[in-house]
C-alpha cells in the first residue's frame, strides 16, 4: 500500500499535542514510536492479508497502521475517548485506502463482550497494568482466537509463558495455558516507546489449543483451584486448597483421588494435574 505511512516520533507527539493527551500511569499508556518495532510484532504475529485483528489499547495508531499495512481488518478497543475519535481521523490522513479496514470500539476492554467482526487474531500493545486480565477475557469471550502476539512488561511475559517449576511460574501461566501453547518471541527495547517506561518489555505469542480443554464450569473450577493454590504458594497442596475443599483433610482426599500428592505446593503441578483434581472436586 504505497499511500500507507506510519508513526514516527515528531507525529506521536504531535499528535498527543492536539489531543492534549498525557500519557497517564493509570491506564499504562506508553506510545510505540519506532515503525521497526510495529513491523516486527505484525511479522511475528504472522498477520495475513484479509484477518480480522482485534487490538487492545491502540492509543495514537502506530500499531493499528501496522496491521492495517499487512493489509488486515481491525477492530481497535480503545476506553480513550479522545484517542478513540481521532483513530478514524489518523488512518484517513495516513492510510486513506485502509480507512474501510478499520472499526473502533469506545469501551473498556475488560466489559467487551462482543464486537461488530469474530477476530482470528489478537495483536496489541498492552497496558501494563491490566495485560492478563485482558487477555484472559477475551481469550474466554471470544472462542474464534486462533493466535496472538501482545507486548507486555518483561515480568508479566515471563510469567505468562512460564512452565511448572519455575520461581516465576504462578496463576496467570496455568490460567494462560487452559487456552493454548505460549513462548516469549523477544524482547523490546525501552527506547521505541513514549514516554519511556522504567520497565523493560517482551512480546509473547500464543496459539490457542484446537479443542478446548472443558466446558466452563469445568474451567471456573480449575481457576478457583489455581487462585487457592497459588495464594499462598510456600503452603502444601493440603493446605492452600482447605479454602476450597473445606479443611485439610477434605482436601488430601481429593487431591489423592485426584493422583496428586497433598504435600506438593501448587507450583509442582502442571494444568493436567489442576484439571484433573477440578474433575474430581
Amino acid at each position: 500500500m504505497s499511500e500507507l505511512r506510519l508513526l514516527g516520533p515528531a507525529e506521536i507527539r504531535d499528535l498527543a499535542e492536539l489531543l492534549d493527551v498525557t500519557p497517564t500511569k493509570k491506564l499504562g499508556q506508553n506510545f510505540v514510536i519506532d515503525a521497526n518495532t510495529v513491523r516486527r510484532i505484525v511479522r511475528v504475529a504472522e498477520v495475513e492479508p484479509g484477518d480480522i485483528v482485534v487490538e487492545v489499547g491502540p492509543g495514537l495508531g502506530s500499531l493499528t497502521l501496522g496491521l492495517l499495512e499487512a493489509d488486515a481488518r481491525v477492530v481497535a478497543v480503545e476506553i480513550d475517548r479522545r484517542l478513540a475519535a481521532q483513530l478514524p481521523i489518523t488512518v484517513e490522513q495516513l492510510a486513506p485506502s485502509a480507512a474501510g479496514r478499520l472499526t473502533v470500539v469506545h469501551q473498556d476492554a475488560l466489559a467487551v463482550t462482543e464486537l461488530p467482526e469474530q477476530p482470528v487474531r489478537l495483536v496489541a500493545n498492552l497496558p501494563y497494568n491490566v495485560s492478563v486480565p485482558v487477555l484472559l477475557h477475551f481469550l474466554e469471550t471470544f472462542p474464534t482466537l486462533r493466535s496472538g502476539v501482545v507486548m507486555v512488561q518483561a515480568e508479566v511475559g515471563h510469567r505468562i509463558a512460564a512452565g511448572p517449576g519455575s520461581k516465576v511460574y504462578g496463576a496467570p501461566s496455568v490460567k494462560a495455558a487452559w487456552y493454548g501453547d505460549w513462548r516469549t518471541a523477544g524482547n523490546v527495547s525501552r527506547q521505541i516507546f513514549w514516554p519511556v517506561p522504567n520497565v523493560d518489555s517482551v512480546l509473547v505469542a500464543f496459539d490457542r489449543r484446537a479443542e478446548p480443554r472443558g466446558d466452563e464450569a469445568l474451567r471456573r473450577r480449575t481457576f478457583a483451584l489455581v487462585d487457592a493454590a497459588f495464594q499462598q504458594r510456600r503452603k502444601t497442596l493440603r493446605q492452600s486448597l482447605s479454602v476450597v475443599f473445606g479443611d485439610p483433610s477434605s482436601a488430601a482426599t481429593a487431591l489423592e483421588a485426584a493422583g496428586i500428592s497433598p504435600s506438593l505446593r501448587g507450583e509442582q503441578l502442571q494444568l493436567d494435574d489442576f484439571v484433573r483434581l477440578a474433575a474430581v472436586a
